[in-house]
């Protein structure tokens, strides 16, 4: 039986309509018309459900911490308040036998029904010391090929990407990973301009996070930022909350890299045990005093991208849905409202806030 959803304005993924009313048929979008549209219920604003590639954990519950499918879920339910049908749960840097227990909660997660995640994001600890961030220096280390290996006949159908500093990881065991079909992106890297561009040049496509623990900018050391500022090519990450990264450099970021400028949340939650502690300071968390993570969802990375950054709606629509979906090149996952699609939709007010999200 199909349900019907009128909209004053839709956005597609590629432009906007008025006036429409979207009719659905298990899970599918099977008409976009003017006919049968009800002005009187019509939502103000309707959306392509959004994507969030990288999130820690919610309501109280770390993935870190609690590597098991209620955690996930409880991530999930999270997501789909803050508008996301589709998201990576995330770890950071940990020893291999939370890592392994992380890949078991998503193995458990999705067997039995689970829905929205696309996979496992491992964050480190293939990383740079130097530009550890929160990340726990106890763990970080170069892996053998042996230890990619073994991580990757354990868990390659459950991970779906690895952050991982390319300096630390040599190309072989970056060429490793891809041919799994995980996505790698460079992070908490202390790469030189010349050396990130060798590596978005030849088999590096992502970043993680843009200015956050990676080589800054400078007028003599362009660094990783530089890199990505002057690639054609390279995606990257951001956490659009004012503190991870400052709106005006949000919009510098912006006006030089266009559509290869996506946002994650970055979200964790409050936690008081194990290696990662986050306490809630404002609407930002914090962890030993050091920034460790957002606060935010998806909706409010796009009404901060429009509000405080000044990116037109459905461009910022795009930053966290169309393009993270881009990067992760999912099949019945490219954030799109036409027919024959996925129905994965977002319903908001005239204030861009949450009503409904309706997932397929």
């Amino acid at each position: 039986m199909s349900e019907f959803l009128s909209v004053q304005e839709l956005f597609t993924g590629n432009g906007w309509i008025s006036e429409v009313c979207i009719e659905i048929n298990n899970g599918k979008i099977i008409a976009i018309s003017k006919e049968g549209y009800d002005h009187k219920n019509a939502y103000p604003l309707i959306i392509p459900a959004l994507i969030d590639l990288q999130i820690y954990g919610a309501a109280g519950k770390l993935l870190s911490e609690f590597p098991d499918a209620d955690c996930i879920e409880k991530i999930y339910q999270y997501c789909l308040k803050g508008g996301a049908a589709y998201f990576q749960p995330t770890i950071a840097s940990q020893t291999y036998p939370i890592i392994y227990k992380a890949i078991d909660a998503v193995k458990d997660y999705k067997t039995n029904g689970g829905k929205g995640c696309i996979g496992l994001h491992i964050e480190g600890p293939w990383i740079n010391e130097s530009k550890k961030g929160a990340h726990q220096a106890s763990v970080l280390h170069t892996p053998s090929i042996q230890q990619v290996q073994d991580l990757l006949d354990y868990g390659k159908e459950w991970i779906s990407m690895i952050t991982l500093a390319p300096e630390v990881c040599n190309d072989e065991i970056i060429n490793l990973i891809q041919s799994n079909g995980i996505v790698v992106s460079a992070g908490h890297s202390n790469a030189s301009y010349e050396m990130s561009t060798s590596f978005f040049n030849n088999n590096i496509t992502v970043a993680t996070h843009l200015f956050n623990a990676m080589s800054a900018f400078q007028h003599r050391a362009p660094g990783m930022v530089g890199a990505l500022f002057n690639h054609n090519r390279a995606m990257c990450s951001l956490v659009a909350d004012g503190y991870h990264v400052d709106f005006s450099s949000i919009k510098i970021a912006k006006k030089l890299m266009g559509d290869r400028l996506f946002c994650i949340t970055d979200a964790v939650t409050e936690t008081n045990t194990g290696i990662y502690q986050h306490v809630l300071v404002g609407d930002k968390y914090e962890s030993a005093k050091t920034l460790s993570g957002s606060a935010l969802t998806q909706i409010k990375s796009i009404n901060n991208l429009v509000n405080e950054v000044g990116i037109e709606l459905g461009e910022a629509i795009k930053m966290c849905s169309v393009y993270p979906a881009r990067v992760m090149h999912k099949v019945g996952m490219n954030a799109k409202i036409d027919i024959n699609e996925n129905a994965d939709l977002l319903c908001l007010n005239a204030d861009r806030q949450f009503i409904k999200i309706v997932v397929s």
